[in-house]
């Protein structure tokens, strides 16, 4: 009896083992993925994380399932990627936020953004604005920093990622402004305290919330980062249209995986990726949001993430907004 029962365990053992080398063996991906995003549910890179991961999906063949992870400027998302198994089940929805912020808003750095990750392909751009709160008596750009230099400290400016700390930051240096300035894990939650008017200014990419508020004229957008105008408000003009100076980053979102990504899952996710882009009810789902579609591959993710980079350590340093 006891013969036959190590008998059965040896058996089901075996069996285990060759499901388990059998499912090795088959082509990626042959389940779920799991697709890390550093903001909370609610806000634009959510929105725009979900959209291309619905069409990702289709690609693939297989779910992919939307893991919020907020919190640190995006190191709390970062680091469920770099304890993850490079094995492409679990991806990185990274923006500019966790990967160019946070090594540098950071010390000590958390982690080298350049070797700790494995680019797969840019994402898209999102198109930042600058907005204020009815109750500021300002209609435009140069109007607004004439009331907050007149208001030294009165106004307060609320920023939900890493783009919107530097960028606000700059502004207030160039223009010579004191705002007093209120962070959030997100832009959803930033956004709600925005139209409650517990804040009066923000530089961010309109949640939907904020744009029905927009609508009804109770927020207003003032500027866009954009190099253009933007088709969400073709009437905005840009910052070097309204005179502002000062603002230098490109707010990107890319794909990423785990150090020692196998360069087979890179090329299909990326080619995956090159698809999602090309698709006309894609870009105009998130033409809404005011966010730009872009599947280029690892390699131009790997210079813009660069550039970038030093872009950010260069401002950093010259606003002293380094953390302990």
């Amino acid at each position: 009896m006891t013969r036959t029962i190590h008998l059965l365990r040896g058996l089901l053992a075996g069996l285990a083992l060759l499901a388990a080398m059998a499912a090795q063996a088959q082509p990626y991906p042959n389940k779920p993925i799991r697709l890390i995003v550093p903001f909370p549910a609610g806000g634009t890179a959510d929105f725009a994380a979900r959209t291309i991961a619905g069409a990702l999906q289709q690609g693939l063949g297989q779910q992919v399932i939307v893991d919020n992870r907020a919190g640190a400027d995006g190191v709390v998302a970062s680091q469920a990627v770099l304890q993850a198994a490079p094995d492409g089940y679990t991806l990185y929805f990274a923006t500019t936020t966790g990967l160019n912020a946070a090594p540098v808003l950071h010390k000590p750095s958390p982690y080298d953004p350049l070797t700790a990750f494995t680019p797969i392909a840019k994402a898209g751009f999102f198109g930042f604005f600058l907005m204020s709160h009815d109750s500021v008596p300002a209609r435009t750009a140069q109007e607004l920093m004439a009331h907050a230099r007149a208001n030294p400290g009165k106004l307060s400016y609320g920023t939900g990622n890493g783009t919107s700390i530097l960028t606000t930051a700059q502004l207030a240096a160039a223009e010579k402004v004191d705002m007093a300035h209120i962070p959030y894990k997100g832009d959803a939650p930033a956004g709600l305290d925005f139209i409650a008017g517990r804040i009066q200014l923000m530089i961010a990419t309109p949640t939907p919330a904020i744009q029905a508020q927009i609508k009804e004229g109770k927020l207003r957008v003032l500027a866009t980062l954009l190099p253009n105008r933007s088709p969400l408000y073709p009437q905005t003009p840009t910052a070097t249209e309204a005179g502002l100076k000062g603002m230098t980053i490109t707010p990107w979102a890319g794909l990423f995986g785990p150090a020692g990504l196998p360069r087979e899952v890179v090329d299909r996710v990326s080619r995956e990726m090159r698809a999602v882009a090309q698709r006309k009810d894609i870009r105009d789902t998130l033409d809404g949001i005011a966010y730009e579609l872009d599947g280029s591959g690892p390699a131009e993710m790997t210079t813009l993430l660069a550039d970038q980079l030093q872009v950010w350590r260069r401002g950093v340093q010259e606003l002293g907004l380094n953390r302990n």
